[in-house]
C-alpha cells in the first residue's frame, strides 16, 4: 500500500547543521531574525505552573506563509523583558497560529503568564530540527513524554492523528512526579478515541483521587507488547529520563538509530548567539533540538 505524505517531507526541509560544521550565521539561518508581530487569541491554565497560549500571527500573509514540523522550536518576544524558546505544542496543519505551553520559571515567563488574550507578542521562526515522521511510515510509533516533555511531543500526537493511515500501532506513554502535573488531561480521552491509538499515563507519587498506574514510566513497557524489528520511538522529557527509557527500548531490541529525543531544554536564545547549548563544538539550538538517540550518545555531556 503506498501512502503519501500529508506535509512536506519533514527532513528535507529542516535546516541541519552538521555537528563540528562551521556556522555561517547569514546561510544556516536564513530570513530567521525576522520577528512576526503576534496576538495571543487564547489562554489555557494547565497547571499551577504551566499555561497554554495560542498566539496568531497578525499579518494575514505572513500567516498564510508560517509553518513548521513537530518538534521544531521557535523564539518568542514579550516585549520589554526579553525574549525565550518554546516548543511548538500545536498541530503542524494550522497556519500561522500555534500553541505554546509555557512553564512559569523566570523573568519572562513570570510576565508573559500575566498577558492575557489580545495583548501582543513577537514570534521568529521555526527553528531548529524536527522529529523525522516519514521515517516512520509503515512503522509502529512509540511517543514517550515526561513532564512537561509532552508539550513539544503533542505537536507529533497531532500529526500522527492527522494522519492516521501512515502508521501501524501508535502507543503514547506518559508519566509525572504527581497527578497535579499531568499537562492536556482534557485530550486524553479524545487521543483514546483515536483507530488504535493507546495511551498509557502512570505517576510516581498518587494523591487520594488517583486510580491509575503507580511508578516510573519505564513501568509501563509492561503494559504493552513491542515489536522492535518495526518500531521507532520519539521520547521527550527531562534528561535524566532519557538513559534509563532509552535503555529499556535497546533491552527490547529498538536501535538508538530508530530512538528521537529533543535537547529543548538546554537551549536559551536559540540562535547560537548565548553559547549555553554547546556540547563541545555543536550547538543543540542549531543542529537540534531533535536528535537520534546514537547522536546523542555521542555528544559527551548531552544528557
Amino acid at each position: 500500500m503506498e501512502y503519501s505524505l500529508k506535509y512536506q517531507d519533514v527532513l528535507s526541509e529542516s535546516k541541519k547543521i552538521k555537528p563540528g560544521g562551521r556556522l555561517n550565521r547569514k546561510t544556516d539561518l536564513g530570513n530567521f531574525e525576522k520577528t512576526f508581530k503576534s496576538e495571543i487569541t487564547g489562554v489555557i491554565e494547565l497547571t499551577p505552573l504551566e499555561k497554554l497560549f495560542q498566539v496568531q500571527i497578525i499579518n494575514h500573509d505572513e500567516r498564510e506563509r508560517f509553518s513548521f514540523k513537530p518538534g521544531q522550536f521557535l523564539m518568542l518576544e514579550v516585549p520589554g523583558f526579553g525574549e525565550i524558546p518554546i516548543s511548538i505544542s500545536s498541530s503542524p496543519s494550522r497556519r500561522g497560529v500555534v500553541e505554546l505551553c509555557i512553564r512559569k520559571s523566570g523573568r519572562v515567563t513570570n510576565f508573559l503568564h500575566k498577558m492575557q488574550r489580545g495583548s501582543h507578542v513577537g514570534i521568529k521562526g521555526p527553528f531548529g530540527t524536527c522529529f523525522p515522521m516519514e521515517k516512520f511510515v509503515n512503522e509502529n510509533v512509540l511517543l514517550i513524554a515526561g513532564g512537561l516533555g509532552l508539550a513539544p511531543l503533542r505537536s507529533a500526537i497531532y500529526y500522527v492523528e492527522e494522519n492516521r493511515n501512515m502508521f501501524k500501532d501508535i502507543s503514547i506513554m506518559y508519566g509525572t512526579n504527581v497527578p497535579g502535573q499531568m499537562l492536556f488531561t482534557y485530550q486524553y480521552e479524545t487521543w483514546k478515541k483515536i483507530d488504535g491509538i493507546k495511551l498509557f499515563t502512570i505517576v510516581q507519587n498518587p494523591d487520594k483521587k488517583w486510580e491509575g498506574k503507580v511508578g516510573l514510566i519505564t513501568d509501563l513497557f509492561e503494559e504493552i507488547t513491542i515489536d522492535a524489528s518495526n518500531t521507532h520511538a520519539i521520547v521527550c522529557g527531562p534528561p535524566v529520563m532519557f538513559k534509563f527509557v532509552c535503555n529499556k527500548l535497546n533491552d527490547i531490541g529498538i536501535p538508538m538509530e530508530k530512538m528521537f529525543v529533543s535537547l529543548e531544554r538546554r537551549m536559551h536564545c536559540g540562535m547560537g548567539k548565548c553559547c549555553r547549548c554547546n556540547v563541545g563544538s555543536t550547538y543543540t539550538c542549531l543542529s537540534g533540538p531533535v536528535f537520534d538517540y546514537w547522536t546523542v550518545m555521542n555528544l559527551k555531556e548531552a544528557i
